[in-house]
């Protein structure tokens, strides 16, 4: 069964065409990336594809529960990094992940020790008691990459996570989150950063609300090259 499947998605606001007729998917175990511009529609996927608000035209499925019908199970399999960091900066870490697990009914107990099996893959579970607010930017997403996986998700999307991040924090988090496709996790990564493109990679570009390339990213201009081949379908710098 499909993890992702996003079916005709339309969506604008006001007068503004934000999506038109997307179609994307993301297979079991693999690890897609949605790459665009700023202003590509990628955000607006993202917060339709987690519920954030309805689609206007199409349908999202999650393992095949529709959003749209049958909310509480889609997205029960879902685990979400938003662009924007959502810590509270006065909480620790481990009341962050406690906080986290309760809204998904997990007792105390079994939060707790969740929290610790995730961090500790971060390597970062000496840092529990710490309030977020000590944390560099690096930390912080390690500590929301762990919360967001505390419910056990099938599928976990990710938006512009490694923003304002140095290079080693930014390969870290790539390599772990990849590392965690061949434990059975599916992966939708959204970026604007080519840097964190693999050949192997399935790649969805979207510019202007619309899908402009899907495919393994090797395939893509093997001769060319992908930032030549990006520009060109883009039309501009990422």
């Amino acid at each position: 069964m499909t993890a992702l499947a996003i079916d005709n998605l339309s969506h604008g606001f006001g007068t503004r065409r934000a999506l038109s007729e997307v179609n994307l998917s993301v297979e079991p175990g693999s690890f897609a990336v949605l790459l665009g511009p700023n202003g590509a529609g990628k955000t607006t996927l993202i917060a339709l594809a987690t519920g954030l608000y309805n689609a206007q035209h199409g349908d999202i499925r999650i393992f095949g529960h529709s959003i749209r019908r049958d909310p509480i199970r889609a997205l029960a399999r879902l685990g979400v990094v938003f662009q924007m960091p959502t810590l509270d900066l006065d909480l620790t870490v481990g009341q962050n992940m406690a906080y986290h697990g309760a809204l998904h009914g997990l007792s105390r107990g079994e939060a707790r020790e969740r929290a610790g099996e995730e961090l500790g893959r971060f390597g970062i579970n000496d840092r529990r008691d710490d309030k977020v607010r000590s944390l560099s930017g690096g930390l912080r997403r390690r500590v929301e990459i762990a919360r967001a996986l505390l419910h056990r998700p099938k599928l976990l999307i990710v938006d512009e996570a490694t923003a304002g991040l140095d290079i080693a924090a930014r390969q870290l988090l790539l390599s772990h989150v990849r590392s965690l496709c061949r434990g059975g996790l599916s992966v939708l990564w959204a970026t604007h950063m080519l840097g964190e493109v693999e050949p192997s990679d399935r790649l969805v570009i979207l510019h202007q609300g619309t899908v402009r390339w899907d495919g393994r990213a090797g395939d893509l201009a093997p001769n060319e090259g992908l930032e030549a081949a990006f520009l060109r379908i883009t039309g501009g710098p990422s």
